[in-house]
């Protein structure tokens, strides 16, 4: 490991990103095996034997499954419930309630914004789709701006706040605390949002408003959950997990009532209290579909971790190249601070498409930068999470498979998109990086 060159460390990353944008962007591989072969390739590139590389891979496959697989698949488990109860359609209800038809666009930007916290941002958008077009058809809205204002309000919780997978994944990978992360980043997604709602209005005035016809729900009134049962299951989980962070972090002696919030705010109980609230706003009539769910949570969930374990394995190979070593004399590249995983995440988003996996290959390129990019304090390690969740706003276009969800499912060309939709995110990312910028300003 010692004897691993700079010329290879360097040689070794850039083939393994190279093969990783190759093998997703241009051949469609899944994430999964262009992260192992990019794992084996840099493997070879640094000499390893091969019985290392194998051992090395499955060592960090195991480590970040065995810290966030559980994570993973309750929170994903729990967005299912709360679409299938119907509670983000009574959310989206009461947010338009408060807004009104005439401001429709914001708020949709409102409703992706808290939809979003727990559900992926392309199944939110396929939720919603429906009251989207309805919208769009009462108000005469064009639909490119109500699509791009629903889009971007999922997509800012989506990239900047766990249980989101890239970035939960990133905050193990670096070893932040969770709950700050989920904090600081809810809170840097709210300009962000409402800067990419911003940038749809201005771009999307200049193209023609054309409106489909309204579309009907699946839900009926009497089925759906109050508004009090479908904002507890998220705000609660949120609320324990914050609440943990802040009374518990750095104390060795706990009180009883605060040894009770450091359990209940462990973030995989947190989230199990989360789908409990969510089942009490179940019908006895959907009771038979929470087998379906438990199978679907479980099945979605096994997609988005193989890839997450991909990276883990990508980034304990990288770890082995002694990088960090290489470079923490290097002033032009420790100069950069929180602007490094900026960057690196970015070209990766925009280079491959998916926000999750560029996420988690910079998180395995970063961490072992962290020393000498004078990150490796727990307020650095946040910074550094926060500046890789802006990163993977930067770009969505053609190659990320959410573009085409909102594509498709709102019926939008492809220049319309890239005019609206995608400069959006270009905003959105610099509006995320600005603020976590400031953030650094106050807490370092």
């Amino acid at each position: 490991m010692n004897n691993i060159s700079l010329l290879q460390s360097i040689s070794g990353l850039l083939a393994g990103i190279a093969l990783i944008v190759i093998l997703t962007a241009r051949f469609r591989i899944h994430a999964f095996f262009a992260l192992l072969l990019a794992g084996l390739l840099a493997g070879l590139i640094f000499q390893l034997p091969l019985t290392d590389i194998l051992t090395t891979i499955k060592t960090g496959f195991g480590q970040i499954i065995g810290s966030l697989g559980l994570l993973i698949i309750l929170g994903t488990t729990l967005g299912l419930i709360l679409e299938h109860t119907g509670s983000t359609t009574v959310l989206a209800a009461y947010v338009l309630r408060q807004t009104g038809t005439g401001r429709s666009p914001l708020a949709l930007n409102i409703i992706g914004y808290v939809v979003g916290m727990p559900i992926f941002c392309d199944s939110g958008f396929i939720v919603l789709s429906g009251l989207n077009k309805a919208l769009a058809w009462r108000s005469g809205v064009s639909m490119v701006i109500m699509a791009s204002s629903l889009a971007t309000g999922l997509y800012a919780v989506h990239c900047m706040m766990p249980p989101h997978p890239g970035i939960t994944a990133a905050t193990g990978v670096i070893q932040a605390d969770m709950g700050r992360v989920m904090l600081y980043g809810l809170l840097i997604a709210l300009p962000a949002s409402f800067c990419g709602y911003a940038w749809s209005l201005y771009a999307g005035r200049r193209l023609p408003a054309v409106a489909p016809a309204a579309m009907e729900t699946d839900t009926t009134p009497d089925t759906l959950p109050s508004v009090r049962m479908s904002v507890l299951p998220i705000a609660v989980p949120i609320l324990l997990i914050a609440l943990r962070s802040f009374f518990t972090l750095g104390q060795t002696t706990l009180s009883l009532p605060l040894q009770l919030l450091n359990l209940a705010g462990t973030p995989e109980i947190a989230i199990t209290i989360g789908i409990a609230l969510a089942l009490l706003g179940m019908r006895k009539s959907q009771g038979d579909g929470f087998r379906k769910i438990l199978q679907e949570g479980a099945e979605k969930a096994a997609g988005i971790l193989v890839i997450i374990g991909g990276g883990g394995a990508f980034g304990a190979i990288l770890a082995k190249a002694g990088i960090g070593a290489h470079i923490a004399g290097n002033p032009a590249i420790t100069g950069t601070g929180i602007l490094l995983p900026f960057i690196v995440t970015a070209i990766l988003k925009t280079a491959q498409g998916s926000s999750t996996v560029a996420i988690i290959t910079a998180a395995s390129i970063i961490h072992p930068l962290l020393p000498a990019l004078g990150l490796h304090t727990p307020d650095g390690s946040i910074l550094c999470v926060l500046a890789m969740g802006a990163g993977s706003m930067m770009v969505s276009h053609t190659n990320d498979a959410y573009f085409w969800v909102i594509s498709r499912f709102s019926g939008l060309e492809v220049k319309d998109m890239l005019r609206v939709y995608t400069i959006a995110t270009l905003v959105m990312g610099i509006v995320a990086m600005l603020c976590v910028y400031l953030l650094s300003r106050l807490i370092l």
